[in-house]
């Protein structure tokens, strides 16, 4: 885990863009209970590509789409671990990935963008991609 302190900016990069933050197990699972609509959920990390294009890029694609996510959450790895543990048993079959963006709808898994689809990737191409996903499925 890493230190609180040294999470608050990241974590601010998306709560100042309408993100609120799932920071416990029992709080994921209250989410999805009975859950209707569309629910983004950031997990969020410290790492080069999550600052240099994820956060950005997701940012991007919300300001993009006509069609947006009813829900904006995110989770931190390394900060939030149960929070992050739990919203991983919801996107199964697709492995622990952080940063990863995961789009649920009626609390079914429709969409996710792993770590290798951010590293080495522009904000703007992951801005655009989730812009056309949010199309189709918001």
């Amino acid at each position: 885990m890493y230190p609180e302190h040294l999470l608050v900016p990241f974590r601010q990069e998306l709560t100042e863009a309408g993100f609120s933050e799932l920071k416990t197990a029992d709080a994921v699972d209250q989410h999805f209970k009975d859950h209707k609509g569309t629910t983004l959920i950031v997990i969020n990390s410290v790492c080069g590509c999550a600052a240099g294009t994820a956060r950005p890029g997701v940012k991007m694609g919300l300001k993009l789409a006509d069609k947006k996510p009813d829900n904006l959450m995110t989770v931190f790895a390394g900060g939030d671990v149960e929070a992050t543990a739990k919203v991983r048993e919801y996107h199964l079959p697709y492995p622990p990935s952080s940063p990863s963006v995961v789009l649920f709808k009626d609390g079914e898994l429709v969409h996710m963008v792993e770590r290798h689809h951010i590293e080495g990737r522009t904000a703007e191409v992951i801005g655009n991609h989730l812009a056309d996903v949010f199309e189709e499925h918001c």
